[in-house]
């Protein structure tokens, strides 16, 4: 064996530890680099998934409390990321909203919401802006809320009316169907210009359960969203119940679109907001919108507008009546400023600290989105320190956030006064404190925002104002929750009011 050949070996040999030692320290960068936030140890196939169970908010926060404030969660064949605290949200809604400003798919897009073709769950690009401007402008924008404020007067008058005649009758008024049917009511005077439900009845009662219905299968956590290959199965059920519910939508948003339509000579020279959002089918420009676009609007404004803030509304009352001396400070308050000879203005409501407390404490602690919608990641990114992979699933617990004892002192207790002096007393919901974003943040936040907002405060303050509330005799208070896209009250509310105005102030 020659010297060369001796030498050559030796360089080889070389080479190839070099090449060896290479790779295993990229391999360690790598590591270190691609670090997965912590989190559960899941199960083969299924991952974290049946560690949810039926209060995934709940489970979610009590997770967080182990693995931290970010953490990554296997769900199936899916990675999920979960953020529970302010700073931890403020890294993903603000420092990479863009990044996390689209939706994974999921059954409720597909099956409620028209294949995604609405404003909650279309892609971030020119139909979704499109839609948002168009709802911006005409109806749940600043300018639009105040075009509308004497339709909210006089709707809010039909369901004064009701339970007044309730309470006289010493019937209790079931909280939930009440709130419901006005606010669709409401809705509906601004997109068709006319009220959905003449009387409340069945009618308006199926109303409410399908719009609950949908709240809460939209909100569950479906095994085939998670593991795409076996969606076809539908082993919950889940997708089965979306295509029947979805059926009875589509029905009544046909009926309402016909008889808009029938009744076009009746609004010339005053379109409303139907009418806009139909002139965009023609529209010259590069996006246009289909009738399939505008009935997945409709289900969007109907169901979120009537849900979300009816719920905050149950809860505030029913924290009022479990510590009356709320209730009772609020009334104070309200006939300093008001007097017992007129009705609630909206323009009161700024002169009402008290009460937009109250406002503030319920979105706080019973927030209308326990978990955000979820949202994706379009490109890999780094949160804290940590490798959040592309396609990762995005989380957000308001309800953890919320509840928060590093954030919030005795999160437990529902205590307005937090919101009245120091640091707290300068918090918005409105997405830019992220201790407090009930409507979420960034571009994706709720884009019934300001009008949630102005029906809580309005319609909250209004029906204090004008009753003394208590439960009906023998009847205990159930505070347990019920999960959804929405978190209702596991018990609808119920109680009994007694009027605190002059009979006058109850007419229509």
């Amino acid at each position: 064996m020659s010297v060369d050949t001796v030498g050559f070996r030796e360089l080889a040999m070389a080479a190839l530890l070099f090449i060896i030692t290479q790779f295993f320290i990229r391999s360690l960068l790598s590591k270190h680099y691609r670090r997965l936030p912590p989190g559960p140890r899941g199960l083969p196939v299924v991952g974290a998934l049946p560690h949810l169970g039926s209060m995934p908010h709940a489970v979610l926060a009590k997770m967080a409390k182990k693995y931290g404030p970010v953490m990554y969660l296997k769900m199936g064949t899916c990675g999920m990321a979960v953020a529970s605290t302010p700073d931890a949200a403020r890294a993903f809604l603000k420092v990479l909203d863009l990044n996390f400003s689209n939706r994974p798919p999921n059954a409720g897009a597909t099956y409620l919401a028209y294949n995604a073709q609405d404003m909650v769950f279309a892609d971030y690009g020119p139909r979704w802006k499109l839609l948002r401007k168009l709802s911006n402008l005409h109806m749940v924008g600043g300018k639009a809320l105040e075009d509308w404020a004497q339709v909210r007067a006089v709707e809010l008058g039909h369901m004064l009316q009701t339970m007044h005649e309730l309470g006289s009758r010493g019937e209790p008024v079931v909280v939930p169907e009440m709130l419901c049917y006005a606010m669709a009511n409401m809705i509906g005077q601004v997109i068709l210009s006319r009220r959905v439900f003449e009387t409340k009845g069945s009618e308006s009662n199926e109303f409410k359960d399908m719009v609950v219905e949908l709240m809460t299968t939209a909100g569950y956590f479906n095994i085939g969203d998670f593991i795409p290959s076996i969606a076809w199965m539908d082993l919950q059920g889940i997708e089965r119940g979306m295509k029947q519910l979805h059926k009875k939508f589509d029905i009544l948003l046909t009926k309402m679109i016909e008889e808009h339509r029938a009744s076009a000579s009746e609004r010339k020279g005053k379109p409303d907001f139907l009418d806009v959002v139909m002139s965009h089918q023609e529209n010259s420009g590069d996006e246009k919108l289909t009738m399939t676009n505008i009935k997945a609007l409709l289900l969007n404004l109907f169901t979120a507008g009537t849900d979300t803030s009816s719920s905050i509304i149950e809860w505030a009352l029913a924290e009022m009546l479990k510590n009356p001396t709320i209730l009772k400070r609020v009334h104070n308050e309200m006939d300093g400023v008001i007097g017992r000879n007129r009705r609630l203005k909206e323009s009161d409501i700024p002169k009402l600290p008290y009460l937009q407390a109250i406002c503030k404490e319920t979105f706080r602690k019973h927030p209308s989105t326990p978990l955000n919608l979820p949202r994706v990641s379009t490109e890999a990114c780094q949160v804290n320190g940590y490798y959040i992979p592309k396609d990762t699933r995005l989380s957000v617990n308001i309800w953890a956030i919320g509840r928060d004892p590093d954030v919030w002192e005795n999160p437990l207790d529902f205590i307005p006064e937090r919101f009245l002096s120091g640091r707290n007393a300068k918090i918005d919901p409105r997405g830019n404190d992220f201790e407090l974003i009930p409507f979420g943040a960034g571009r994706r936040i709720c884009a019934g925002t300001r009008m949630g907002i102005v029906l809580v405060e309005y319609i909250l303050g209004t029906l204090v104002h004008s009753f003394d509330w208590r439960l009906p005799d023998g009847v205990e208070l159930n505070m347990d929750e019920a999960f959804g896209l929405a978190l209702q009250k596991a018990v609808p509310l119920s109680a009994i009011v007694t009027p605190r105005l002059p009979p006058n102030m109850y007419a229509a």
